[in-house]
């Protein structure tokens, strides 16, 4: 952008502006009061009254030339003075009728024909209002003495042939053909806007006397914002003579509010300077422009070119190309679903079966398990998903450090955060954050979606380069400047000349299909998300119940129960006292009952145990394991003692992340287990480890354990047949009679199995019947010697 030289103020600054009288002021486009240029194309009159009497406010200078009076005669004075009695009734009368000017706010419609008088022709009148006030065209009708284009017909024909069309392109085709052959002009495109602003003629119907321009594109400041917001709210810009006049408004601004007229909907609004020089330097005379538009957003443009001369637009052929503009943005979205209606529902198909898998198999993870996945639905080189505090990565991607700084800058798009999508996509991801250039080749396109606002659960995939050559008409670079009455100005490119152009850090551009895609699947995933975290609340609030249900069955283990049965084994106890002068067989019958109200209250205690193992707070810390299994070895006591048994442990075990005393009852299980279950005069015990990575044999392991370091208790005892192993960690399952090998509850390897498995690990066994067995398992968090 140049500065601004130094001077009088931009005129519009103060109120009102004329572009006719101060000409362009302005360095950028974007800065122009287009809305409000305080002139009219000469080939037409205006005149702004207000409406509760029709009094004129203001009047084009041409009203002489145009209506046959002159302007300061009409100021003040009724509409009737410049249309006539009647004229002004229908004006009067069309108001009426729509009930306080509802209907015509922003929206001229036609009125009234004014019949030709001498030397002024017949004049078509529209009117709307705007801001408070009335606005009323007049322009030549254009009619001859001929019959008149059976138009209905005509819109009948284009609107069949846009409802038949299976793909954007053919739509666009058969756009450009219909509105030329209404229209009668030499050229008429559809240009389509690009991501970046940028337009591409994607269709051109034309007289063969006229150079081909389809396929060429033009930089976005070719048509600038100004002019794309107007198209937002306007069908029709007619522009009549490109090099013809213009006439000012009489006052220039409102004579009460000082306000300028808001000229928007206006047929005959004056056009920009800029735009005119525009269109003279591509060698146009004369134009007609309407937009293409798309959920409320311009998707592009329809425009008509004419090159000899001026030509006149009349207002039921605008009317006409209004419709037409209209059907044709309603039709843009049917045409997009009918061309990519497979690949949708692939897309759909695909993400249909990721939802269903996250739903049975836990959560978004899965959508990276390396089955039918992400780069399966929508076409890209990668994915990545920020999920559970980590990143889970599928094909071509940035590092983890690449996409952590990427995420950070991804939480600054509105689009992710203050919309209602949370969908971002471009094809140029460094031209908004320069640091991607690094990874172009992976990510030079990217299609975010947020699950969730800030960096949880963000969804992207990745799009690599694609160098592409670009058709330019004329060098988009070039930004050539005029000395105004302001200082320096941007001024229109002069050539069109074809320019050729490699570019590069940009990918394919996603569809529109793919971006709403997107969409969808966050709407069905935040579903998932949601349904999992009901379920979760669910599984939650019956853990509390059953938890308290356990602590209360707890209480009434370690008392309720207990109390009777305490009872039951003092007076047993004293009756076996007594029964020392009784018969032998009452007496073998007191001795069992003491021994089973001895195992009952074992089997309680043994209860009691398992049931806190489940409910505990594992604390976990780095520990010596040498000094946990020499703890261990002190509290097994007595039967280590014994010369014939030996508990030998060949190499240092390693340093383990662990809670210590759940650890050590691990250890103090498997030895005393050991040592029980033995029958051989000498009895051997090796308490060992296998270190990940070490060419030793790991028996029966499961999978996944060898990713672990994994610890063992040896012994040469009975061992176990193999139909037993399946149930060798049951609760309560002996395996021998009650009282063989010194009795016991059966609850030992039980409550091994649970420590170990509230350290996230796996135990197992590999056992032969009369030779001994090894119990295995895993610590993950070991931390090494």
């Amino acid at each position: 952008m140049l500065p601004v030289a130094s001077g009088p103020a931009v005129p519009w600054s103060n109120g009102a502006y004329s572009v006719k009288r101060h000409g362009v002021t302005i360095t950028n486009c974007d800065s122009e009061p287009v809305q409000t240029p305080g002139c009219i194309q000469a080939h037409g009159a205006l005149l702004v009254v207000r409406p509760s009497d029709l009094e004129i406010l203001q009047v084009s200078e041409n009203a002489q030339a145009i209506l046959g009076h002159d302007a300061a005669d009409l100021l003040g004075r009724p509409v009737s003075a410049a249309l006539g009695e009647q004229p002004a009734a229908s004006v009067r009368q069309f108001l009426d009728q729509r009930g306080d000017q509802r209907g015509v706010d922003n929206n001229p419609l036609y009125v009234v024909t004014l019949p030709a008088r001498a030397g002024v022709p017949a004049l078509d009148v529209t009117v709307h209002t705007v801001d408070g006030v009335t606005v009323i065209e007049l322009e030549a009708t254009g009619r001859t003495d001929g019959i008149e284009p059976d138009y209905v017909g005509l819109l009948q024909k284009t609107v069949s042939r846009l409802q038949s069309a299976t793909s954007v392109g053919e739509l666009s085709r058969i756009l450009s053909a219909e509105v030329r052959a209404i229209t009668g002009f030499g050229r008429v495109m559809v240009y389509k806007f690009h991501a970046d602003g940028h337009g591409e003629v994607f269709a051109e119907s034309r007289d063969e006397a006229y150079a081909p321009w389809l396929g060429l594109h033009y930089p976005a400041e070719d048509i600038p914002r100004p002019a794309r917001e107007i198209f937002k709210r306007v069908w029709c810009r007619p522009v009549q003579d490109v090099a013809g006049g213009l006439a000012e408004l009489v006052p220039l601004a409102h004579p009460v509010t000082q306000a300028p007229l808001a000229m928007t909907h206006c047929a005959l609004r004056g056009p920009s300077i800029m735009y005119t020089e525009y269109l003279r330097n591509m060698g146009v005379t004369a134009g007609l422009t309407m937009p293409i538009r798309q959920a409320g957003e311009l998707w592009g443009l329809i425009a008509c070119h004419h090159y000899a001369g001026p030509k006149h637009v009349s207002y039921p052929v605008r009317a006409a190309c209004e419709f037409v503009a209209q059907i044709a943005s309603l039709q843009l979205q049917a045409a997009e679903e009918r061309e990519h209606v497979l690949y949708r529902l692939r897309v759909e198909s695909v993400h249909n079966d990721l939802l269903a898998r996250a739903a049975h198999e836990g959560g978004l993870a899965t959508f990276f398990d390396g089955r039918t996945g992400m780069l399966e639905g929508l076409e890209a080189g990668g994915a990545a998903l920020y999920h559970d505090a980590k990143w889970w990565k599928i094909g071509d991607t940035p590092s983890d450090q690449e996409l952590d700084a990427l995420a950070l800058h991804l939480e600054e798009r509105p689009e992710l955060g203050r919309t209602a999508r949370r969908v971002y996509a471009t094809d140029s991801l460094s031209q908004e954050y320069p640091p991607a250039a690094a990874f172009a080749d992976r990510a030079s396109g990217l299609l975010a979606i947020a699950l969730t606002p800030g960096r949880r659960n963000l969804m992207m995939w990745f799009r690599p380069e694609t160098i592409r050559i670009v058709d330019w008409g004329g060098n988009p670079h070039d930004k050539p400047t005029t000395l105004g009455p302001y200082g320096p100005r941007l001024t229109p490119r002069a050539s069109f000349e074809l320019f050729r152009e490699s570019v590069r850090n940009r990918s394919r551009p996603w569809l529109d299909v793919e971006v709403d895609a997107a969409a969808r699947l966050r709407v069905l995933v935040m579903d998932v998300i949601v349904g999992r975290a009901e379920q979760l609340a669910d599984l939650n609030a019956d853990l509390t119940r059953s938890n308290q249900e356990l602590d209360a069955f707890a209480h009434a283990a370690g008392h309720d129960l207990k109390e009777p049965l305490r009872g039951i084994q003092h007076f047993a106890h004293q009756l076996l006292d007594s029964a020392i002068r009784t018969d032998e067989e009452r007496r073998g019958k007191l001795e069992v009952l003491m021994r089973l109200t001895t195992r009952m209250d074992s089997l309680l205690d043994s209860l009691l145990q398992f049931s806190r193992v489940g409910r505990m707070t594992l604390e976990l810390e780095p520990t010596d394991l040498d000094e946990v299994v020499r703890e261990a070895l002190e509290m097994v006591g007595s039967r280590t003692t014994n010369p014939s048994s030996e508990v030998f442990i060949p190499r240092a075990l390693p340093r383990a992340l662990c809670d210590r005393v759940r650890v050590r009852e691990i250890f103090v299980n498997l030895l005393s287990n050991a040592l029980k279950y033995n029958d051989k005069p000498s009895k051997h015990i090796e308490v060992g480890y296998v270190a990940r990575g070490e060419n030793l044999p790991r028996p029966k392991a499961p999978p996944g354990a060898a990713e672990h370091t994994i610890f063992f208790v040896k012994d040469n005892g009975i061992g176990i047949s193999d139909k037993h192993i399946g149930h060798i960690f049951t609760m309560f399952r002996r395996l021998h009679a009650q009282d063989a090998f010194g009795g016991g509850t059966g609850v030992g390897l039980t409550i091994v199995q649970k420590l170990v498995e509230r350290h996230r690990g796996q135990v197992w066994v590999d056992a032969t019947l009369g030779w001994g067995s090894t119990f295995f398992f895993t610590l993950p968090g070991d931390v090494g010697p």
